[in-house]
């Protein structure tokens, strides 16, 4: 029996994982990263109709999550936005949801990413935590016999190695991955695979911070509080508009705003990594890209700066591919060693 690799990215705005493998095609799935508490089991209770959630049950509650559970909430938006969110029954609850929607009974090793700042403090206790048996909900469970941390950007780069056919040579290359998330912006400065820690970092700088910064000039011009970021987040993402009291509202003129907050985070970032001149690759990935990109292009105005295609899946599938890579040396190794 061929061991299970699955990978999941439980970040601050979604939740991103692998359902599967097929030759080359790393397949995967996500749902945004909010979950809601109840005192019962929604699923088992009637209603009108269906959605595509479940529920799962940590510390006496259940946790409602999957791709529909904006139908599930209040007008409460709830946020976990903080440096121990990895420790979290919300956290839990959706990495167990996205375990529960791979529908594998068994995983034999399960990566999973942090924040480049968070790595080192978080990495041992995190990878304690994946590993064991987890309700999933629904009578189920998924046994997880190993689970490896890894710095979020790194799955970036692996995945980017991979498509790109460097496997063999990124040994020798000097990189740098930018991944501009829902709340931090984090970067890897790498020899080959293998991240330069002195020079990674992440600042809490992200998609977050210019939705709010939006949402609060929003508020001024009409005179009530504005609080819908999933509207905000998509108009930006798509180009139009959000629809605010019917109509279609303007952001043109806030994007200098939005600019201004992509040029603070690259600015935060200058000073770690030091000597620039010296890339083979910079590469950005992570769901912010479309919002952080120009700002760091104009800081590399010299250098090519590649944006991964489908960016918001790269990290996980690097995550993916990295821990397919772990088990194939490790399982080498073992028949090496009683041939």
């Amino acid at each position: 029996m061929q061991p299970v690799v699955r990978a999941v990215d439980v970040g601050f705005g979604q939740t991103k994982f692998v359902t599967g493998v097929a030759g080359t095609e790393i397949r995967c799935a996500s749902f945004p990263s909010l979950c809601y508490p109840a005192a019962r089991d929604s699923s088992k209770v009637a209603a009108i109709e269906s959605r595509a959630t479940m529920c799962i049950p940590i510390g006496g509650l259940f946790y409602e999550v999957g791709p529909d559970v904006a139908l599930a909430g209040d007008a409460f938006r709830p946020s976990q936005m903080h440096d121990r969110y990895s420790e979290t029954p919300e956290y839990l609850a959706l990495l167990r949801g996205a375990l529960r929607m791979m529908k594998v009974p068994e995983v034999h090793l399960l990566v999973v990413g942090l924040p480049v700042a968070l790595l080192a403090a978080r990495k041992a206790k995190l990878e304690r935590a994946m590993a064991g048996t987890h309700d999933v909900g629904g009578g189920r469970r998924v046994v997880v016999h190993k689970a490896m941390a890894v710095a979020q950007p790194q799955g970036a780069l692996v995945y980017f190695a991979s498509v790109a056919g460097k496997m063999d040579r990124i040994a020798a290359e000097h990189s740098l991955v930018i991944d501009p998330g829902y709340r931090t912006f984090d970067w890897v400065v790498a020899r080959g695979v293998r991240f330069v820690q002195k020079r990674s970092h992440s600042v809490p700088r992200g998609v977050a911070d210019v939705l709010q910064a939006l949402a609060s000039e929003i508020t001024l011009d009409i005179g009530v509080q504005y609080r819908d970021l999933d509207a905000l987040d998509a108009a930006l993402r798509t180009g139009k508009g959000p629809t605010i009291y019917q109509r279609p509202y303007d952001l043109e003129r806030m994007r200098p705003m939005a600019e201004k907050i992509a040029d603070q985070a690259v600015a935060s970032m200058l000073p770690w990594i030091g000597d620039t001149t010296g890339f083979h690759n910079i590469v950005m990935a992570g769901g912010g890209v479309h919002l952080f990109k120009g700002a760091v292009k104009a800081a590399f105005a010299r250098q090519r700066v590649l944006v991964l295609k489908d960016a918001m899946f790269a990290n996980v599938r690097g995550y993916q591919i990295a821990g397919m890579n772990y088990v194939a040396s490790r399982s080498g190794a073992q028949d090496g060693g009683t041939r």
